[in-house]
């Protein structure tokens, strides 16, 4: 299986629904922003994800992106299933798509030294890769009554099992870090492979309700798909964004919204959002043309997993190599670059923030130049 993204030279933007990879680009500028810091102890704490229970800004960046794909999964999929044949081939596009976003999931989790006893397995990318599975078999097996059953049945049924499910030791209902089921799960099965050695993120149980995301953003895509006109569709993202908005506040009280659980009053909540910016970047794009604005958005959404490894990559890059400074001190570039360039200009968290947003802009202008010789590099 290769990890390398193969190059393709993609229909012209025009002909894409702009205003998708406007709101893909900015979620994956938000998480290179994230996760990108000059120093992990001078982060402002909306860039941060919470400690628990509750949210952040950060928080919405990833169950975004998911919605997203759901929605390019039903705008992509949709004239093209037609046909057993073609439902075939795209089976097969599938699962090949499936695994290399896995593979690059795991390429990044082991990088550079892949030490295979206590690699991660769990990750955003694998996370990515598992939903696009599932979201697609279902889009290509089943018909939108039969999606939007199988999203009430995940996110009650996620409900029930972790909060009438006891684990040893600890009480039925029990969400703790440590007590809660899905985090016992990970430890059982995946133990010295996961996050830390109490629970994983991005763990095994917690994907059944992360799928369920991906599948709100394909419910949205048959919407999209509509013979509605621009602003009926407008408005009803934005009132179905409000309801699922009020229903996850609403059930925030019986199961804590969090995004480490992904629980079900999470996923109501940040689809309810993915509603209400897709509907916000859809009226100023793709009604009212108002174009030129999303530009650098629409670079980074349309090399969206391309940017997110490479950046990744180039990070860990950064924290290996080492050499000593002018002091004799062994310091890593990133740590020369950080302390050099950016701590002498402004306090530890704005000097902080301007590394992080210098390295996303690092990253836009090298996508720019993709863009500009109209490089779509898919994987």
């Amino acid at each position: 299986m290769s990890t390398i993204p193969e190059a393709k030279i993609t229909p012209p933007a025009s002909q894409r629904l702009l205003s998708l990879d406007a709101f893909r680009g900015m979620t994956i500028a938000g998480m290179i922003l994230v996760n990108n810091p000059g120093s992990w102890t001078a982060i402002y704490s909306p860039l941060e994800h919470a400690a628990w229970h509750g949210w952040t800004p950060t928080d919405f960046v990833f169950p975004f992106f998911l919605f997203i794909v759901g929605v390019s999964i039903t705008l992509s999929f949709a004239r093209r299933a037609q046909g057993n044949h073609n439902r075939r081939k795209l089976l097969l596009s599938v699962i090949r798509r499936a695994l290399i976003i896995f593979g690059l999931g795991l390429l990044l989790s082991g990088f550079p030294y892949y030490d295979l006893s206590v690699i991660r397995i769990p990750g955003v990318l694998q996370r990515i890769a598992l939903c696009y599975f599932f979201a697609s078999l279902i889009f290509l097996k089943t018909n939108w009554r039969t999606q939007s059953i199988i999203v009430v049945v995940l996110l009650l049924g996620y409900w029930m099992l972790m909060t009438l499910i006891p684990t040893p030791g600890f009480a039925a209902g029990d969400l703790s870090k440590e007590g809660n089921l899905a985090a016992y799960l990970d430890r059982t099965l995946l133990a010295g492979h996961i996050y830390t050695k109490t629970y994983d993120p991005e763990g095994l149980l917690s994907t059944l309700p992360a799928i369920a995301t991906t599948l709100c953003g394909v419910l949205t895509g048959h919407f999209l798909r509509s013979n509605r006109t621009g602003l009926e569709k407008v408005a009803g993202l934005f009132a179905v964004g409000a309801g699922a908005v009020v229903l996850g506040w609403a059930w925030h009280g019986l199961f804590p919204i969090n995004k480490a659980l992904w629980t079900s009053s999470y996923v109501a909540f940040t689809a309810g959002l993915s509603l209400q910016l897709l509907a916000i970047c859809y009226w100023l794009i793709d009604v009212k043309a108002y174009k030129r604005w999303a530009t650098p958005f629409v670079v980074f959404g349309v090399n969206a997993i391309t940017v997110y490894v490479l950046s990744g990559l180039s990070e860990r890059v950064m924290t290996v190599i080492k050499f000593a400074d002018v002091t004799g001190k062994q310091v890593t570039l990133k740590s020369f670059l950080y302390e050099s360039v950016f701590t002498p200009l402004a306090s530890p968290l704005n000097a902080s923030l301007a590394y992080a947003i210098c390295y996303v802009l690092v990253w836009l202008g090298l996508m720019w130049i993709l863009y500009h010789k109209r490089i779509f590099l898919k994987v």
